[in-house]
């Protein structure tokens, strides 16, 4: 996928997935919906949260990030949709990782997440209140998961 921009519609699709999967699985969109899809994938993309998603792969690969998700690791588009979604923690705190995730897995969804991530420079920061669910296309078939939040400080 490339890095979104007019050219490619912020990647409307991909967009278009992260916020009808959200909406299926937790009753709201992501942004406000009265908008075009065109004008919801350049809002996601620009958002002062972080969004980000990554693959269906046995070792999932990061396919998305907008802007202040690539700015909070520090990497850009290039280097994050390259980086397995694991690497977006500590060793230590890989295993809590693999947890939630099978959680929001077996439940479609969690609310309320709190974790360290760090950055590619080594910057840590803690995530508090993130929300994590699958990706479901429109015959609620599986690719992927998401990550939604709004709060960290770092640390």
């Amino acid at each position: 996928m490339q890095f979104p921009n007019e050219t490619n519609l912020f990647q409307i699709e991909h967009a278009l997935l992260l916020n009808n999967s959200y909406k299926y699985l937790l009753l709201r969109n992501l942004i406000e919906k009265s908008i075009s899809d065109q004008k919801l994938a350049q809002q996601l993309f620009h958002a002062p949260f972080a969004l980000l998603s990554h693959n269906t792969g046995s070792d999932p690969i990061f396919n998305y990030a907008n802007l202040k998700a690539l700015e909070l690791f520090e990497l850009s588009w290039e280097s994050f949709t390259k980086l397995p979604s694991r690497l977006s923690a500590e060793p230590i705190n890989q295993s809590e990782r693999d947890r939630l995730l099978a959680e929001v897995t077996l439940n479609g969804y969690i609310k309320n997440y709190s974790g360290v991530r760090i950055s590619s420079t080594g910057n840590r920061f803690m995530i508090k209140n993130a929300v994590v669910w699958n990706l479901l296309d429109t015959n609620k078939n599986y690719k992927g998961q998401a990550a939604y939040f709004d709060e960290w400080t770092f640390i």
